[in-house]
């Protein structure tokens, strides 16, 4: 049974938080695992990103009233600065001085941004997209997450 896009971009922040929590209970010391952690996070953020803005939000802001399509034009912008994170991150080690308060600022934007989507723009796209729909853009997302190459 496919996933429909809302149950998908769920389980998507349902990982990353997994990952979060992860890299919260290593310890101060743990640079090795910080730095894997990371990886995967910065690796499953890029793929929910691609497949969010180049699929759901456009479906979204298509139908959306206007304070739908406020909601999509934030959620690019909160995107944007999580992406500008990871890219510093990217540059950095784990025991670097600024690496520990840099991720906690990312977790930070990202669990924001989640709960905003979770509260706002997940339930109202439901409303005006509808399950058929919903359902061929989940499948499109699924598709294009294998095609970036994430699980």
């Amino acid at each position: 049974m496919a996933q429909d896009a809302v149950a998908l971009i769920k389980a998507d922040h349902r990982k990353v938080e997994q990952l979060f929590r992860e890299f919260e209970e290593a310890g101060d010391r743990a640079y090795k695992t910080k730095q894997q952690l990371i990886e995967q996070i910065t690796r499953e953020l890029e793929v929910h990103a691609a497949i969010e803005e180049e699929t759901y939000y456009p479906a979204v802001e298509a139908k959306a009233r206007k304070d739908g399509k406020e909601l999509v034009a934030e959620a690019v912008e909160e995107h944007h600065v999580v992406k500008v994170l990871l890219g510093e991150l990217s540059t950095m080690s784990a025991e670097d001085e600024a690496f520990d308060a840099k991720v906690t600022v990312l977790m930070e934007n990202v669990r924001h941004h989640v709960e905003e989507e979770e509260q706002e723009m997940l339930p109202q796209s439901e409303k005006v997209l509808g399950e058929e729909e919903l359902t061929r853009l989940g499948e499109e997302m699924a598709a294009r997450r294998r095609q970036l190459g994430a699980g």
